[in-house]
């Protein structure tokens, strides 16, 4: 496989289900309390390619993307990293019920770490993939070719 093309380049929370965050790792995070947003910078794993004739280790298709939690709030960080990475073992959901005003449902995220746990609620999220995936012998981009940390929300065409 020479390429690799998802579905499409924005994502959300109704996609829950067939996405996936282990080994994802966050590069950033920080709150737009003017918008009442949470956003993290992450190299997302779109797809494992196992191992051909001869190898023995898996590739993987990764992009940088932005995840936006819209009408974020009770954001919790418990990080306890050595260099400061932090790697996905898995995000969790669970459906709160309706807003205070009953115009959305409210979610709770945790993204359970290697390094701890990040979570907050939110009314969903959108995720932005910024660079088409690239074929990698490891779960990361490097700091320089992903473009270094971005909250960018403009999308790959290609």
């Amino acid at each position: 496989m020479d390429h690799y093309r998802p579905d499409k380049n924005i994502w959300d929370h109704h996609d829950f289900k067939i996405m996936g965050w282990h080994d994802a790792t966050i590069w950033s995070m920080v709150a737009n309390t003017e918008s009442f947003e949470f956003l993290i910078d992450l190299d997302y794993i779109f797809k494992w390619v196992d191992p051909g004739p001869g190898e023995t280790y898996y590739k993987f298709w990764v992009a940088p993307v932005t995840m936006v939690f819209e009408n974020a709030f009770d954001v919790r960080v418990d990080i306890q990293s050595s260099q400061g990475d932090m790697e996905i073992s898995a995000l969790h959901c669970t459906e709160l019920g309706p807003s205070p005003n009953g115009k959305f449902t409210q979610y709770k995220f945790c993204f359970a770490c290697q390094e701890g746990e990040v979570s907050l609620q939110a009314t969903g999220y959108k995720m932005y993939i910024r660079q088409s995936p690239t074929l990698l012998d490891r779960q990361s981009l490097g700091f320089l070719s992903r473009g270094g940390v971005s909250f960018d929300r403009s999308v790959s065409n290609s």
